[in-house]
């Protein structure tokens, strides 16, 4: 009797569970229902809002091709050099900095620091090289401006 009692427990024990799984399936179901009971105009709702996405979407082709089109000539390697121009000031306050696209065009920045005056120079870079005579800190600029971030 024990055995026959232990398997009518089992069954209503599975029987149990069965109906617990659809009675969440059944409430999972039921709370995707509109609370108004509208479905159809909720599924109205649903596809407007899928048309708008889809259209932001297409929006955004045109808009990745502008910017790729203009990515080959942005600034994306930088490089400064720091030292003394003149020998009359300590530290190392002057700078030439390389701004290049990544072919190695752009321009350098060159700020002479002195005791009675500063300076400020800019030159074209095409490819590596100066338009204009580099001078050595220019020019190591443009090299570690080449060699950063590879």
């Amino acid at each position: 009797m024990t055995i026959a009692a232990l398997a009518v427990a089992g069954v209503a024990l599975l029987a149990a569970v069965v109906a617990w799984a659809q009675v969440v399936s059944l409430r999972r179901r039921v709370s995707a229902v509109p609370k108004d009971g509208d479905v159809i105009g909720a599924l109205q709702d649903l596809d407007r809002d899928l048309s708008a996405i889809e259209g932001a979407i297409e929006d955004f082709g045109p808009r990745i091709d502008r910017i790729e089109r203009f990515l080959p000539s942005t600034v994306c390697r930088t490089g400064v050099v720091a030292f003394d121009a003149f020998g009359d000031i300590s530290g190392n306050q002057s700078r030439s900095i390389a701004l290049l696209n990544a072919q190695g065009t752009g321009l350098v920045l060159s700020v002479l620091v002195g005791r009675s005056e500063t300076l400020f120079f800019t030159k074209r870079v095409e490819r590596r090289n100066g338009v204009e005579q580099l001078s050595p800190e220019e020019e190591e600029a443009v090299e570690k401006a080449m060699t950063s971030g590879r």
